[in-house]
């Protein structure tokens, strides 16, 4: 079964950092464009960043631009997440996801179960 597990979430005080990870269970990573999103309770689920199979395309939703940066490492077949300066408002569970476009609206094939971060003092 292929399958995308999410680790790295947490409680974190407003102005700190958290790391993100996205491993594969049955695949790898490097054929795939890799995307991270967020749904807050109440919310709808909102593309946060991605990135090309080949690196060449990154992109950020607006409100995390500047904080976030979305990165791999083929070699531990791990994309991540790096997010900085968090805000209450980024508080959502998050999901990373494995497709063929790079797109904050594309369509993904598979998907992980999410981590929760929560951002608050």
């Amino acid at each position: 079964q292929l399958q995308l597990v999410e680790s790295g979430g947490g409680l974190v005080q407003p102005g700190g950092s958290r790391r993100l990870s996205c491993t594969p269970s049955g695949f790898t990573l490097d054929d795939y464009s890799i995307g991270w999103f967020r749904q807050a309770p109440g919310k709808e689920r909102e593309g946060v960043s991605c990135i090309s199979s080949s690196d060449d395309t990154i992109l950020y939703a607006d409100s995390v631009k500047g904080r976030f940066t979305i990165s791999r490492d083929n070699a531990k077949n791990t994309v991540y997440l790096q997010m900085n300066s968090l805000k209450p408002e980024d508080t959502a569970v998050y999901y990373c996801a494995a497709g063929w476009v790079c797109g904050l609206n594309a369509d993904y094939v598979h998907w992980g179960q999410g981590t929760q971060v929560t951002v608050s003092s």
